[in-house]
């Protein structure tokens, strides 16, 4: 069964250009898509397509084969969730009250919280590894904080499709680590749908069972990171010369500079700057 299906579909903001351009793919239940792309490319604006965030001005966004703007919110809410690029908060909840807000879609118009999910925000802070800033106020904690409260509440919904736009901004190594490593355990366990926005395409890479890559708005390729990683499709795409390599241990993709060859978008730098490049 298909989670998530674009057909046609173009969007465009006010200024009447064209952002998303005649876009189509399906993503199967249970898989992991990377969507990657130079900045400007549409990536974000096509994860908020898919959550009914945006309306497309042509073409159909599908959940589990139905329209998406055929689902009462409430019901959207149930079967998808959403970790936004900046989840910035400007009220002093607690880490636990801002994850219990991911509860809301199973409340049936309650105005407390049951012991279930209580229970299910202390799982998500514990899989997200907050639980300890519980008590803590959002508006106290770093930024890569932040982004796993915004992450664990995306979880506490329970969702069957998770829409993530750069899940690893603001976090260090580890955490970035292990947040992937939580998406694949959940995808493994439950058949969580994960569709990700990421710049960093080794993650991307390693991780995905699927990528898809944007330029211009437009569906550039999609496919396993075998064949989508090629030197050829990155320096198109990003204009950026790149070397592409087997990682050592996973045989996925490696993509690394290559510092021997100035690409299209290098800058510029002074002589002395070149000195310390190269010594």
């Amino acid at each position: 069964m298909l989670a998530l299906s674009f057909r046609e579909v173009s969007f465009g903001y006010d200024d009447g250009q064209p952002v998303v351009r005649d876009v189509s793919f399906d993503v199967p239940r249970g898989e992991i898509l990377a969507i990657v792309g130079p900045n400007g490319s549409g990536k974000s604006t096509l994860l908020k397509l898919g959550a009914r965030l945006l309306s497309p001005r042509q073409g159909s966004v599908e959940v589990f084969e139905r329209t998406v703007s055929d689902y009462p919110r409430p019901e959207l809410a149930r079967l998808l969730a959403v970790v936004p690029q900046d989840g910035s908060i400007f009220f002093p909840f607690t880490v636990e009250e801002v994850v219990l807000m991911g509860r809301a879609p199973h409340g049936g118009g309650r105005a407390f919280e049951r012991r279930e999910d209580h229970q299910v925000a202390r799982e998500s802070m514990e899989r997200t590894d907050i639980l300890h800033l519980a008590r803590q106020p959002v508006t106290r904690l770093s930024g890569g904080e932040r982004q796993r409260v915004m992450i664990a509440r995306a979880l506490a919904q329970r969702p069957q499709i998770l829409l993530l736009d750069e899940p690893n901004a603001h976090l260090d190594i580890a955490h970035q680590v292990e947040i992937f490593n939580l998406m694949k355990q959940m995808n493994a366990e439950a058949g969580l749908t994960v569709v990700a926005v990421s710049h960093d395409l080794n993650l991307a890479s390693s991780y995905a069972d699927r990528v898809a890559v944007l330029k211009e708005g437009k569906l550039f390729a999609i496919g396993e990171p075998g064949s989508v990683f090629t030197e050829t499709t990155i320096q198109a795409v990003f204009q950026t010369d790149v070397l592409v390599d087997s990682h050592p241990v996973h045989s996925t993709p490696r993509v690394t500079l290559n510092r021997g060859v100035q690409g299209r978008n290098s800058f510029p730098t002074s002589s002395r700057a070149q000195e310390r490049y190269s010594s």
